[in-house]
């Protein structure tokens, strides 16, 4: 470790009362840095409820096209016995959230921004060019599950789809210019109306709630099916994404909570409790994608259920009403429009952090989406709708690539008192961190090798 290196994990920006020794600098996504009040508020749930937003935002992460397709894919091949593994990912993304927000709370700085500072000057571009690789993989899930969407609700074909998500830009930059409580709204009544749809779907499926309950025990029938384990470490590594984790590490500093230990000692407190019910809530919605293909595709002996178009053309004679596919439809869609705020946002964060560049929002998504549109639109146009579950696949494999470079360094940052001063993880949070990113970082490692010699 070098001396600039050492340095910046050793020299804090905090007083020895614990408050800032200078503003902090190069703040996260400055247009909307410290502008949602918190500080002010008289009574702690008056606090908790000005914090209420980034753990949505993130949560949205949890349940793109990728999740979706490997959440069918289990549900239809083993029932419901894949439940578990949707539980065990979810604990895994709980934590690293919180981390998230410690570093940001504790440090002032971003996961982006903390890797530029406590890393050799050279690292900068190559893990900006990693980080911006995962973000445009995300952009390319996104991207098909918005035209499928489009495709299943208008019919509108697949190509002409993935063109029209590039007109989505225009809807991030009017809730941009409204402010970031409004684009916060947003996320949040689309994730409403993803509920309200699956909860619907389910209703009709009728489950059997019994085995419902039993699916979210262990089983050792994991291990044993090669099949069943594939599937397993295809749903973990579907969600734990790289973007998320300096997305979340930004915008929770658009949250004005005072500068003082006690302050940020509850700012951490609320941060956690936002994201924890947030990816609870994330948490549902998987479980409800399985639980839906195991009770509509399983159990009526559609165990090769894998392509999202396929699986909304199976729902109306499974289950005998013409609105449960459209209600499958509309789901998607609102999923890959939240999807697309959540990817600018990480795309912008990386840029800021990694490079110290800031461009124009609009010119940001252009940028990314344009990237974004050249495989997903080349795949629908020389091979069509059966080609885009395989696209989806690739997406995850290069997000678990990425993975690594994102996961570690917020371990090591965390556990670091130098960089957190006070609000540094404790012992026992950093074990159990660092136990999770070894698991993340084996099992993807194990999809990618499964990828590319299987």
């Amino acid at each position: 470790m070098d001396a600039r290196t050492r340095a910046s994990l050793e020299t804090p920006d905090l007083t020895p009362d614990g408050t800032w020794r200078k503003p902090v600098r190069d703040p996260s996504l400055a247009d909307v840095f410290r502008t949602v009040q918190v500080a002010g508020h008289e009574t702690s749930w008056r606090r908790l409820a000005a914090f209420f937003g980034p753990g949505y935002m993130v949560a949205v992460g949890y349940m793109d096209p990728g999740n979706w397709a490997t959440s069918i894919a289990g549900g239809s091949k083993f029932g419901y016995a894949l439940l578990f593994i949707a539980l065990l990912s979810n604990i895994m993304a709980v934590v690293l959230q919180a981390l998230c927000a410690r570093l940001a709370i504790g440090s002032g700085r971003d996961l982006a921004q903390a890797c530029r500072d406590g890393y050799p000057r050279w690292t900068a571009f190559p893990l900006w060019l990693l980080a911006e690789t995962a973000i445009i993989a995300t952009d390319v899930a996104e991207v098909i599950g918005t035209a499928i969407g489009l495709n299943l609700l208008f019919g509108v074909p697949l190509e002409i789809g993935v063109l029209l998500t590039a007109l989505d830009v225009f809807v991030v930059l009017l809730l941009q210019r409204l402010g970031f409580r409004y684009l916060e709204a947003f996320i949040i009544t689309m994730l409403g109306v993803i509920a309200i749809c699956f909860a619907v779907q389910i209703a009709m499926a009728n489950p059997e709630w019994g085995a419902v309950i039993r699916g979210f025990a262990p089983t050792t029938e994991i291990l044993k099916n090669p099949d069943m384990l594939y599937l397993a470490l295809g749903i973990i590594g579907a969600t734990v994404m790289p973007h998320n984790l300096y997305l979340h590490s930004a915008i929770v500093q658009t949250r004005d909570y005072g500068t003082t230990t006690p302050e940020r000692r509850e700012a951490l407190k609320f941060a956690t409790i936002d994201s924890t019910v947030a990816l609870t809530f994330a948490l549902l919605i998987n479980a409800s994608i399985l639980i839906l293909a195991a009770a509509a595709f399983h159990h009526s002996g559609k165990t090769d259920v894998i392509e999202l178009g396929q699986a909304q053309s199976l729902l109306h004679p499974l289950l005998g009403s013409a609105i449960a596919p459209t209600l499958f439809g509309i789901a998607l869609l609102c999923c890959g429009l939240n999807s697309t705020v959540t990817a600018t946002l990480a795309g912008q964060t990386v840029m800021e952090g990694f490079l110290q560049i800031r461009l124009a929002p609009w010119l940001r998504r252009l940028i990314t989406r344009s990237v974004a549109l050249l495989p997903a639109a080349g795949v629908t146009l020389l091979y069509g709708e059966a080609e885009t579950a395989k696209l989806l696949i690739l997406t995850q494999v290069i997000l678990s690539l990425q993975l690594p470079f994102a996961v570690i360094p917020l371990v090591q940052f965390t556990a670091s008192r130098g960089k957190l001063g006070d609000l540094v993880s404790p012992r026992w949070l950093s074990v159990i961190a660092a136990v999770i990113a070894a698991m993340i970082v084996a099992l993807n490692a194990k999809l990618v090798y499964d990828y590319f010699v299987g």
